[in-house]
């Protein structure tokens, strides 16, 4: 199987390309821009800088300025991984890619995937507490629950203006919304694109709503680490002092989250030592950051009290 690392790199790439348009945060990395990826766990994001305007003088003219384009380094510290083993038995050499690739899509499509989203919303929510843009203690009610999320809008839009907000939200707290009374003609089904992120989403207020399982929104879990006892089957679980995330508001430019499958090796029977089959390596990195002056266009509203 000479082309075994040319299979590799499709794998790669198809599994970066999956990843966006899965998870329910993909939109989020269109937020990395142009970012440059090398390997490894650092990533480079670009950033620019513009200076504001300044008085225009009839003798002088226009008073200068200037435009700087800086990449800043970021280092992300999701650095996970697992090893599988596809028996020679079970495939040969012709149906290999088939079956390679079915599992290594499935495996992003029920593990990957749902632990990038969690990660990130809990992130999100632990920056947003430390920052005071969270809000505790209320258990959605159809009775209120419009008031309550126009409030929080109206929070975001009354210190930054009508920029563009995208409202992330448990599935269980938009079925609250959805049988509210005064909301039922106000719910449009609309298209919504950011990158290489595509989905039909409700919008209200012109802010799309994004539905997310609600064992993905919690502000904390344990992301196992496969190997130490209670861990060894890896993935991800709440911590026990988890608060449940009744929605995530905030400017669709405001999360940069990035995702990437790095290196990922395949291995042919007649190297593996220790069985007798395929072997495949996968590594993700992952990570996601809110810079210092974006925090006015975020807002978490948790269920549980936050003291």
């Amino acid at each position: 199987m000479a082309n075994t690392i040319n299979y590799a790199a499709i794998f790669q790439k198809a599994l970066d390309e999956q990843m966006v348009q899965g998870a329910t945060s993909g939109w989020m990395e269109g937020n990395a821009g142009q970012a440059i990826y090398n390997g490894g766990k650092d990533i480079k994001i670009p950033k620019m800088t513009i200076d504001g305007l300044g008085n225009y003088d009839r003798q002088l003219g226009y008073p200068g300025g200037s435009v700087t384009l800086d990449y800043e380094t970021m280092t992300m510290t999701q650095d996970r991984g697992k090893q599988f083993v596809l028996d020679s038995m079970d495939i040969n050499e012709s149906n290999f890619v088939v079956n390679a690739a079915n599992v290594m899509a499935e495996f992003q499509k029920l593990q990957i995937i749902p632990e990038v989203d969690a990660y990130r919303y809990s992130k999100i929510a632990a920056l947003a507490i430390a920052k005071g843009k969270a809000i505790g203690g209320y258990t959605p009610s159809a009775s209120d629950i419009l008031s309550k999320l126009r409030a929080d809008i109206t929070a975001i839009q009354d210190v930054v203006g009508d920029i563009p907000l995208i409202i992330t939200m448990s599935r269980a707290t938009k079925a609250i919304l959805e049988s509210s009374a005064e909301i039922q003609k106000q719910l449009v089904v609309t298209d919504f694109e950011s990158g290489a992120y595509k989905t039909k989403v409700s919008i209200i207020d012109d802010c799309p709503i994004i539905p997310v399982p609600s064992v993905r929104l919690k502000t904390a879990y344990v992301f196992r680490d496969g190997r130490t006892a209670g861990q060894t089957q890896g993935g991800f679980t709440p911590d026990a002092a988890a608060k449940n995330i009744n929605w995530i508001i905030c400017g669709q430019n405001v999360p940069i989250a990035v995702s990437k499958t790095d290196n990922m090796k395949i291995f042919e029977p007649a190297v593996v030592q220790d069985a007798d089959g395929y072997k495949m390596d996968y590594r993700k990195y992952h990570d996601l950051w809110i810079p210092d002056n974006k925090y006015d266009a975020l807002l978490v509203n948790i269920k549980e009290a936050l003291a």
